[in-house]
């Protein structure tokens, strides 16, 4: 059996706050570290029934930039929801939902 992985690092400053977040996958043909401002990553607890999250983000990351991660976070989530369980009607209405939130957010002016 192969194995891949997918690495995060995390500078921290003397608070604890995240100042630099690189990440390497080698099997993506990222050998080298990659610079990323945020990070948010769930994990299904199958022992739990429960979700895990990490969310991360740097204090430089600017907040538009933060509001279009998100916006195209939920339009991601959507695609993966339809592919791997074939709600569509559901995916349907999750990428309305980002679409509204994106619009709430001012990303439909740019």
């Amino acid at each position: 059996m192969k194995r891949s992985d997918i690495n995060f690092s995390v500078e921290l400053d003397e608070n604890k706050l995240p100042e630099k977040i690189e990440w390497t996958a080698e099997d993506a043909g990222m050998d080298k570290p990659a610079e990323a401002k945020a990070i948010m990553v769930s994990v299904w607890d199958k022992e739990e029934n429960n979700t895990l999250r990490i969310d991360l983000w740097t204090k430089d990351m600017l907040v538009d930039d933060m509001k279009q991660f998100f916006y195209q976070t939920l339009l991601s989530m959507s695609d993966t929801l339809a592919r791997s369980t074939g709600e569509e009607e559901a995916a349907a209405g999750l990428k309305e939902f980002a679409k509204s939130l994106g619009s709430k957010l001012g990303l439909d002016r740019k």
